[in-house]
């Protein structure tokens, strides 16, 4: 298109991103006649999928199954529909109002800008046509952000898993059950159910097949490349990374489809009070689009069940490609490959060196001299690069804000003055880094770590300072050796294999066998004159012991109550302990979902976010490994270690200040008694209520010394935060996800 040359290149960029993202702008933004549709349809259009799920769901709660199962299917069905409509739509309205763009390189003044609008007007007209012919007004409309994240997460197959059990179709549940972990692998309670499924009676292996597969067919490309070249078998490599390559660009124009035919809101805080002209909300409008569109990098390059995108995923491919076809003899396709790979990084020493081998040893071959970069490699690299310039102009000018998803673009298409504050802040970073500064994380517990130990003997041996952390203490002689010996004789006599984890005999590694007892079960047993009811009583005492102790050593601004007490064993198994390299639990926090890539913590479901304390008082030493350690939110740098010992208790908040874990036991049988503590009255642990009451029937009285009242209203904690802040708008994820019992067979 020729434009007028005196203008500079950005300028002229932001007239054509301008005169497309009109299209946008009337179509878009303009009101749909008829809105609210119902959600059953019976015109045969594509309704609101949003709706579908909602009344999914609602049927979920209710335990209508078979209305669940239905409207769940439909609303991934409908989903799939309306994305492929709206690609349909896309390919079919490009050529719409082609004819008109000739005419702009005749048309100068106001008839340049009539031709323009009159394009963007003929486009806007096929498109809403074509979306009208298959898709109802309110299936148009843009769906909330939770709706997306629940989606994108795959929580309808977490609901579908157990619509399917409840309803006895187990190979459906199976595959439902399959696919939400392929996307959620840190999820313990569906990788259980999944070991469950496999070893049900009509459950085949075609149930464990991810039903998003079509979607993530780049990925398995990807893993079947790596595969094949970690045999060299570099003809299949070349293949598979080639058809890698395509299936991404694929999956990235569908991506970009999806934001341009899909509806669009104005970008927050633009247009609100009225300032703002036509041309700026249609600046707002582009360049919100082509940041949608540059998102699409990210959104491709991100495995599924991965928090972070990986880095320059499709150069990473052609890097790859280039490799294999030189180790193939393909020294034409590794010139094509290795000359597109340098679009990205022109510079890059290595890939330069490897194109001067290449060049020398085809010799005398002038075509393969003369090769050029893939076509399709090079528009990709030319329209990102536009599209970036055209961004960082709006970020400089325009106050739009834009996160490059690109480790290769260009330092000089990057604005000097957003450079030099870059610059400015990586200088901060590493004076920072180099002085060895480390940010101190706040804890909002309301515990404040240094009171009194109440109890004679009882020493502090290591506490914030020594275990370098937040609201952290070990203490040294809760209990003598003889107690500890009365506690394990218990735990050897009447401890079941799985109790306290719904009978699962390895909870957390299949090399170790756990062993728990509750004490209210202790009380049981003793009643029936299984045990002693001496030692069911010490190991009731104990746990008031540990809270008399952490609550005046943390400074409980309210009481205390048990959450949960678990004396639990971990047996190492003999002769399957041979180059182990997991742990006997690993890291986690105890009230919230830990994510170390982004270093966020959820405080939601399937954690106990109840819980506002934790401790674990130990009762032997004879043992190989089973150290509780902490570590950074990375879940990878350690902290503090501590090593197990009669009487020793460890005691830390419950929030995500203290990550923690236990490492391998490899010999040896390590037993100790886990307590959790809960600020909130109504979530106290009614079991151990319950051992009171059957003493108390008995005629026994119990020690309870340690209960402290609260101060003011009881149970007015204040509730759990259940959203992701901090984003351009708070996202709730308390969305009733399957958890607990549901979801546990």
């Amino acid at each position: 298109m020729a434009l007028c040359a005196n203008h500079s290149s950005v300028y002229v960029a932001l007239h054509i991103s301008l005169i497309h993202s009109l299209f946008s702008f009337f179509y878009l933004t303009s009101p749909v006649a008829g809105i609210g549709a119902s959600a059953g349809s019976a015109s045969g259009l594509i309704t609101s999928y949003d709706v579908l799920y909602y009344t999914g769901v609602r049927a979920y709660f209710s335990e209508e199954w078979e209305k669940a199962a239905e409207l769940l299917e439909k609303s991934m069905s409908t989903r799939e529909a309306l994305f492929r409509t709206r690609r349909q739509c896309h390919e079919e309205c490009v050529p719409a109002g082609y004819d008109r763009l000739s005419k702009l390189d005749t048309e100068k003044g106001n008839l340049w800008d009539l031709w323009a609008v009159d394009w963007v007007q003929r486009r806007a007209e096929c498109v809403r046509f074509c979306l009208g012919r298959a898709v109802t007004p309110a299936g148009q409309l843009p769906v909330s952000a939770d709706i997306e994240y629940e989606f994108s997460t795959r929580n309808p197959y977490n609901f579908l898993q157990v619509v399917y059990w409840k309803l006895g179709k187990v190979q459906k549940a199976a595959s439902a059950a399959h696919t939400f972990f392929v996307a959620n692998p840190s999820h313990l309670e569906m990788r259980n159910n999944i070991e469950k499924y496999r070893r049900m009676e009509g459950v085949t292996e075609d149930a464990f097949q991810d039903r998003e597969m079509e979607t993530e067919k780049h990925w398995a490309l990807y893993d079947s490349a790596v595969t094949s070249e970690a045999s060299s078998d570099w003809a299949h490599a070349v293949e598979k990374w080639r058809e890698c390559v395509n299936e991404t660009l694929r999956q990235t124009d569908e991506c970009r489809a999806q934001c341009e035919v899909a509806s669009q809101r104005l970008p927050e805080n633009r247009g609100e009070d009225g300032m703002d002209g036509v041309f700026e909300k249609a600046a707002a409008l582009s360049l919100s689009l082509l940041s949608c569109q540059q998102a699409c990098v990210t959104q491709v390059a991100t495995r599924p069940g991965r928090i972070s995108a990986q880095e320059d995923f499709l150069p990473t491919q052609l890097e790859h490609l280039h490799i294999a076809q030189f180790k193939a003899g393909d020294l034409g396709g590794a010139v094509r490959s290795l000359r597109s790979l340098l679009l990205f990084y022109p510079s890059d020493k290595d890939s330069l060196s490897n194109l001067e081998l290449y060049t020398e040893t085809l010799g005398g071959d002038t075509e393969a001299h003369g090769t050029k970069p893939s076509q399709e490699i090079a528009r990709y690299v030319s329209r990102s690069l536009q599209e970036k310039k055209l961004l960082y102009f709006g970020m400089e000018n325009l106050n739009f804000n834009f996160t490059d998803p690109d480790l290769w673009t260009p330092e000089e298409v990057v604005p000097e003055l957003l450079r030099d504050i870059w610059r400015a802040e990586k200088e901060v970073l590493n004076e920072k880094l180099k002085a060895g500064e480390k940010e101190v994380e706040m804890d909002d517990s309301g515990f404040y770590a240094g009171g009194p130990v109440p109890q004679v003997g009882v020493t502090i041996s290591m506490d914030d300072n020594s275990l370098n952390g937040t609201n952290r203490v070990v203490l040294d002689g809760v209990l003598d050796q003889k107690e500890c010996n009365t506690v394990l004789r218990l735990a050897t006599a009447a401890a079941a294999a799985g109790d306290g984890y719904r009978g699962r005999r390895s909870p957390h590694t299949p090399h170790e066998k756990f062993e728990g007892l509750t004490v209210l079960r202790a009380v049981k047993l003793a009643r029936d004159g299984m045990v002693n009811q001496s030692d069911a009583k010490l190991l009731h005492e104990m746990g008031e012991r540990v809270r008399t102790l952490l609550h005046s050593y943390f400074r409980s601004p309210s009481g205390l109550h048990f959450s949960y007490t678990h004396l639990v064993c971990r047996s190492a198994i003999t002769g399957d302990q041979e180059g182990r390299l997991d742990l006997s639990h690993p890291v986690h926090v105890d009230n919230c979902l830990l994510e170390p890539e982004t270093r966020q913590c959820w405080r939601e479901p399937p954690a106990f976010t109840h819980r506002d304390l934790s401790a674990v008082l130990y009762l032997n030493d004879d043992f190989d490994g089973g150290e509780l350690f902490f570590t950074d939110r990375d879940a990878k740098t350690v902290t503090a270690r501590v090593k197990p010992t009669c009487g020793r208790l460890v005691g830390f908040s419950a929030g995500p200040v203290n990550p923690h874990g236990v490492t391998a036991v490899t010999a040896g049988r390590r037993c100790a008694l886990a307590l959790w503590f809960t600020k909130e009255k109504h979530h106290r642990d009614m079991e151990r209520e319950e051992a009171e009451a059957l003493w108390a029937a008995d005629g026994q009285s119990v020690t309870k010394g340690g209960e402290v009242k609260e101060e003011g209203r009881e149970g007015t904690a204040a509730p759990a935060r259940s959203g992701r802040s901090g984003s351009q708008s708070s996202r709730s994820r308390g969305r009733g996800r399957v958890t607990g019992g549901k979801d546990e067979l």
